[in-house]
């Protein structure tokens, strides 16, 4: 990747039209690019500035998790120019060693790499095309990250407990939201899955819902069809169109009107009111609060109904079909934990786990971009477009060589954008001719203890003599 000296002129976020735009201000230490300084601290002997740091942090990622020696070696070997004009640098003396690197993460605050990761994402969701009459749609949903078990995480965020005490691996529970056009995730909210400070999914949710854009419209699954998050989500400005369980659909229907029928759905006016259970879990609900909304049941192959609930005034058949990509929030959080193995993220610390999560947000919505750019080649939907390959074809063919001229570059980046834009899904069967199947989880080092324990049961005993 090519290196630009830092200027006062720099591009402002507004300007930043392309990914390899917006990676390339990473490098740049003018005050002005994103509005941070990404000098404060350095001096003209240091290495492993600001920029450079925090841009090797995102590069880990987009290698598929890199070590520290390894993203080292790769920058002091094939990418000097990314580094400042240092007398080490010019004359090749600089050690391949990860301590001075290592030193670096440490130093970059938390509060700047959580400023920059929040501009970048804000950014990028900015210039998504909307999803319908100019809105923007976000699909929400919950997942979790087991972590190393340093003393530290494992009282940040506590193991899973059972009969028998503690597990081994600390948990983080995670909210996400993607922004549903182009995949592109905010910043997730993070807390605790067990123990004392744990966080329910409802109220993860209604602290996403308040960094969402103004307007936007909410999809969830029926975790989240409560009374909770829809009034929040409708005091935040947004529009939501949640799934109902079979037993709340039944709740609301019992009182509501029926308002219009057709041969695969019904849908039905209510004024939702909060319930003493919902007024006991969320306290902060005004005495006359009510939300005006229309619920839909919806019958779906399998002879199965769909239960939906909505302040939106759309109809049966259109929130259904909208609803269905409510699945492709599934994806998203797989390419950003499997594929870019984020659910195996190293750090030993508290501050350092968010530092490496921040920017591996940063690194997946970049990917995301780039996939945006190939599909706008390609002319289709970035969806179209299967992330790995895309992300392969970035990591490979841009990222990871060795540096270059300017005009280099630039058209090493056009020839990875035809690659990736081949990239594609292939065309499959509507309706599917196979059943979504939950796959059982990737398994821990530690499950081989199990087998064992199970094998040693099934031994007979030994009958040699003591």
């Amino acid at each position: 990747m090519p290196h630009r000296p830092a200027s006062a002129d720099g591009p402002s976020v507004d300007e930043l039209d392309s990914v390899a735009q917006l990676i390339r201000s990473v490098m740049e230490t003018s005050p002005r690019d994103l509005g941070l300084d990404f000098s404060e601290g350095s001096t003209s002997q240091m290495v492993y500035t600001r920029g450079v740091t925090l841009w090797m942090l995102i590069l880990q990622r987009l290698g598929g998790g890199q070590t520290l020696d390894e993203i080292v070696s790769h920058i002091v070997g094939d990418a000097r120019d990314l580094l400042p004009n240092n007398k080490r640098v010019r004359e090749r003396t600089l050690s391949e060693n990860s301590g001075a690197y290592s030193r670096a993460r440490k130093r970059l605050s938390l509060d700047f790499i959580l400023a920059f990761s929040l501009r970048v994402c804000q950014y990028l969701g900015q210039i998504s095309e909307p999803f319908c009459e100019g809105r923007r749609a976000f699909l929400i949903d919950g997942t979790t990250i087991t972590l190393p078990p340093t003393a530290a995480l494992r009282k940040a965020y506590p193991p899973a407990p059972n009969q028998h005490g503690e597990s081994v691996w600390p948990v983080a529970q995670l909210m996400i939201a993607s922004e549903l056009q182009s995949g592109c995730a905010m910043l997730p909210q993070i807390d605790p899955m067990y123990g004392e400070n744990n966080a329910s999914e409802a109220l993860q949710a209604r602290r996403i819902l308040e960094q969402l854009p103004a307007r936007s419209i909410v999809l969830a699954d029926s975790g989240f069809g409560i009374y909770s998050v829809a009034y929040h989500a409708a005091r935040c400005g947004h529009s939501f169109l949640f799934r109902l369980t079979g037993v709340r659909f039944k709740a609301l229907r019992r009182y509501a009107e029926l308002i219009d029928k057709g041969p695969t759905h019904e849908t039905y006016r209510w004024q939702w009111t909060p319930s003493v259970k919902d007024r006991r879990s969320y306290p902060e609900l005004p005495a006359d609060a009510s939300l005006d909304v229309l619920v839909h049941e919806v019958r779906i192959p399998g002879d199965k109904s769909l239960y939906l609930v909505s302040n939106l005034d759309w109809d049966g058949p259109t929130a259904a079909t909208a609803y269905q990509r409510r699945y492709d929030v599934e994806f998203d959080i797989r390419d950003l934990k499997v594929t870019m193995d984020v659910e195996n993220i190293r750090a030993k610390s508290v501050e350092m786990f968010q530092k490496e999560l921040y920017t591996s947000i940063v690194a997946y919505n970049l990917a995301m971009q780039f996939r945006r750019q190939a599909a706008k080649l390609a002319g289709v939907q970035p969806r179209r477009l299967r992330f790995k390959g895309v992300w392969t074809t970035l990591k490979h063919r841009l990222l990871l060589k060795p540096s270059c001229s300017l005009a280099e570059w630039l058209e090493r980046y056009d020839e990875a954008l035809a690659v990736a834009a081949k990239k594609k899904h292939p065309q499959r069967k509507q309706p599917r001719d196979y059943p979504r199947k939950a796959h059982t989880r990737r398994q821990k080092s530690t499950k081989f203890m199990k087998a064992l324990r199970k094998k040693n049961d099934s031994e007979p005993p030994s009958t040699a003599p003591k």
